[in-house]
């Protein structure tokens, strides 16, 4: 049996380039939005759940206790412009323009580019529905940084199949 075969963790695809958690702790391309929680610049306890829709660009932003931003009115405020700023640090930015069709007028997206794209089409105010869900994932992923390194299985993750059959 090999080591990965072993262990209770997945293999990771490495970020495009380093990035630093402190601003952005969490971003994810999922449920059809760039989305994650975006730490408050005047107060320390304070964080924000960001997110632009695929295609649309609806956007919504808004505290962890579901207050609405006072700097998303009508346009992205600066924690959707750090969320996509910090998207393309972890995915590249070819692959977040890709996911959420926004046209690029460069030949090497950028996230200014892709902001600047989004922002020209005048993007509605989205649905902060999906903020309580995205801030309960958050949350989970926290909870794996305390656990210890084990190769032991993770009672959560016993959905995945088996990586090969059981004589």
């Amino acid at each position: 049996m090999s080591v990965r075969e072993r262990s209770s963790t997945a293999r990771v695809i490495p970020p495009a380039r380093p990035r630093k958690l402190a601003k952005v702790p969490f971003v994810e391309l999922a449920d059809g939005r760039l989305q994650g929680v975006v730490s408050s610049g005047s107060d320390i306890a304070r964080v924000y759940v960001s997110s632009v829709a695929v295609g649309t660009f609806a956007f919504t932003c808004s505290t962890n206790n579901n207050r609405p931003c006072g700097g998303a009115r009508g346009s992205f405020c600066k924690h959707i412009g750090s969320l996509i700023t910090e998207a393309v640090l972890q995915y590249g930015a070819e692959r977040v323009a890709r996911y959420l069709k926004a046209d690029t007028a460069d030949a090497e997206p950028t996230a200014q580019g892709i902001t600047a794209g989004m922002t020209a089409a005048r993007p509605p105010q989205g649905d902060t529905a999906a903020a309580a869900s995205v801030f309960s994932r958050f949350l989970r992923h926290l909870a794996y940084l305390e656990l210890a390194p084990t190769t032991a299985p993770l009672p959560e993750m016993q959905w995945f199949p088996p990586t090969r059959a059981v004589a």
